[in-house]
């Protein structure tokens, strides 16, 4: 008797559907960013949060949250169980939403008044895309770390279709130009100005900077608001540019 080898099912699990529903809702939540910061920026906290747990239990860790603002991610790190402290360059966004984060303090992340080795995690999310020098930023985030913990990176990629933030699309046709479009169309300057607090930051330039960082273990890359799969993308040089979105990194320094 003779037996057929069965094919590969093709057919889509129920992770699976979950992850893309997931990244669905994600991408629709870009929609209401500007007219529901609360719903908008808790969606993505939640998420994020969900994102690190799989890497490790976020309960009785210190988290050094490089420019998180308001502290959407710090108080979804606090139902976790987790003690955060918040550094930010623009005090206005500390206090944007009238609730400041009781450990905040405003800094630049280069300069961020913590101790070498301090913290358990060290955490970005859309801030390497507003400094000039996204290597050296990165650096000095891995610095407050202690041995064993994490570093998570998140930033938005230039190329990609919100990489201009509030002037996108038009960055496309490059950064000052969808600055004047905005200002002629809106009677204000954007509040991400190219070249001063919004830089063409790059897919390629996170990934060579992990790479430069041996002492480091690389523990999970891909694009933020994808499926795991996703991750096939960054291998692709031109269409992670564009396809990618958010860089999503997660890094340990060896004990």
């Amino acid at each position: 008797m003779t037996h057929s080898t069965p094919s590969p099912s093709t057919k889509t699990t129920p992770r699976e559907k979950d992850d893309w529903r997931r990244s669905v809702r994600l991408f629709r939540s870009f929609l209401t960013e500007q007219t529901d910061p609360e719903g908008f920026y808790g969606l993505i906290a939640g998420d994020t949060v969900a994102l690190m747990e799989q890497h490790t239990d976020l309960a009785g860790r210190t988290i050094a949250d490089f420019g998180g603002g308001g502290g959407f991610y710090s108080r979804a790190f606090a139902e976790r169980g987790a003690r955060s402290v918040v550094i930010d360059l623009d005090l206005s966004e500390i206090t944007a939403h009238g609730d400041r984060h009781p450990w905040s303090v405003a800094a630049r992340a280069e300069q961020a008044p913590l101790a070498d080795e301090s913290v358990d995690i060290a955490f970005s999310s859309n801030l390497l895309e507003h400094v000039p020098d996204l290597a050296a930023v990165a650096d000095q985030i891995v610095r407050v770390v202690r041995p064993g913990g994490l570093v998570v990176l998140s930033y938005t990629a230039w190329y990609g279709p919100w990489g201009g933030h509030e002037t996108s699309p038009w960055h496309y046709l490059g950064g000052h130009r969808a600055a004047r479009r905005y200002q002629r169309r809106h009677g204000k300057p954007p509040k991400n100005v190219f070249g001063e607090s919004m830089y063409a930051a790059t897919v390629k330039q996170g990934l060579d900077w992990a790479r430069s960082r041996p002492d480091l273990e690389l523990l999970e890359e891909r694009p933020r608001y994808f499926p795991p799969a996703g991750r096939h993308l960054l291998k692709v040089p031109g269409a992670r540019e564009v396809l990618t979105w958010n860089l999503w990194q997660v890094l340990r320094k060896p004990a």
